[in-house]
This record gives structure tokens, sequence and C-alpha cells, in this order.
């Protein structure tokens, strides 16, 4: 499994043939000039223009099934449920989808536009143990890097990857998030490969991907 960032929310992982995109920004968005590609499954946290670009992962004649809501689905070999919480950005209120995938038998949550890190006995069921968590630190938009480490930790997530630590959110998030969860000489890197065999042994280990552009 390859792991690839492009900034905000925005996350592609690409497994053999199959691609999934995650939270592409939309037309209406300041990040709307990240890149595009051609995806198998297309996932969008929630209707706001920084997350709902789902129309950009189709290329060509390869069509992206499309996920944006809590439920359970099963594409590809991928089985993925979503659970729902409220959320408000820019003075609306949303319903925020934080989202449970098994790929290539790895455990991948992402939390999505998470406003709140006390989660729901559903959600935290949902959830399990991740082998790999995607976690917003930003602290303006989203649960802040404090918030955000402490959650990581009660999961007993395996790999910890921050996102949503732009320059929209508190300036300090990265670096905080880092010296909460004890990994303040992580080095950034362009992208992450994984198997099964990288991720066994681990416990909360943070990982900082690099935004391609």
């Amino acid at each position: 499994m390859v792991i690839t960032y492009f900034g905000k929310q925005y996350v592609k992982i690409t497994q053999g043939d199959l691609t999934i995109a995650i939270n592409i920004p939309g037309k209406d968005s300041d990040y709307a000039k990240l890149p595009h590609f051609g995806a198998n499954i297309v996932l969008s946290s929630n209707n706001h223009p920084d997350f709902n670009g789902m129309e950009y992962a189709n290329y060509g004649d390869k069509v992206a099934f499309p996920i944006s809501g809590p439920g359970a689905y099963e594409v590809n070999s991928v089985f993925v449920t979503g659970t729902g919480s409220k959320i408000n950005l820019d003075n609306k209120d949303y319903i925020n989808t934080s989202y449970v995938m098994t790929i290539d038998s790895l455990n991948v949550v992402f939390l999505g536009v998470l406003q709140n890190a006390d989660i729901k006995a559903d959600m935290r069921e949902a959830v399990g143990i991740p082998d790999v968590l995607f976690v917003p630190i930003g602290g303006k938009s989203v649960i802040d890097a404090k918030a955000a480490a402490k959650l990581a930790n009660s999961l007993d997530a395996k790999i910890v990857i921050p996102l949503d630590y732009g320059d929209d959110q508190n300036a300090d998030a990265l670096k905080t998030f880092l010296k909460e969860a004890g990994a303040e000489g992580t080095k950034p890197e362009e992208k992450l490969t994984l198997k099964r065999k990288d991720v066994e042994g681990k416990e909360g280990e943070v990982m900082v991907l690099t935004t391609n552009s």
C-alpha cells in the first residue's frame, strides 16, 4: 500500500491496480488547483468545498465509485464503513463521515473533519485498533494537536499520519502534535509504502508526509 498526501485532507492510497482518493478539494475550494488523478474509489467526508471534489477522481473511461456518507460498502474487495458526526464549517452545519477501510488486510482509519475528540461509542467500535490512522490536527476547523495526539493514543493506533495543519490552521500544530506524540525527531517523507510486516509491532509511530502539489 502506497500513501501520498496532497495537502489539507487530500490523500491518495494505491494497492496494486487499485487507487483510492479521499477528500479531493472541489472547484470552489482555495485548494482546487491541487493535482487530480483517476481512481477506482473516491471518498468524501462531507459536502464542504474543501472536501467534495469527487468528480475529479474520474479520468477518461475510469469512473470512480463514490462514497460520501455513513454506511457499509464493499468495492473492489475493499470494505468501507462510514460513521457520521455533526460539525460546523464556515457557519454551516455538515455531517462529517469518518471511514474505516480494510485494504490489503490492514485496518485503515480516516477520521476526516473531526471536531470533537470525544468520539461516540459506535465510532469507536467501528474504528477498532487502527493499523493506519489519519488524524486532523490543525486546531481551527478540526481538533487541535493535543487532542489529536491523545485520541490516537487512546485508539492504540499502530501508525499515525497527521493531516490538515496548513496555513489555514494553527501555525504550531505539527510541532505541537509531534511533541505530544513523543515524535519530535520525525522527518517528513514524500510517500509511505506499507505492508503488513511493516505495521506489526508498531505502537503509535508517527509518520509525516510532505505535501505533493
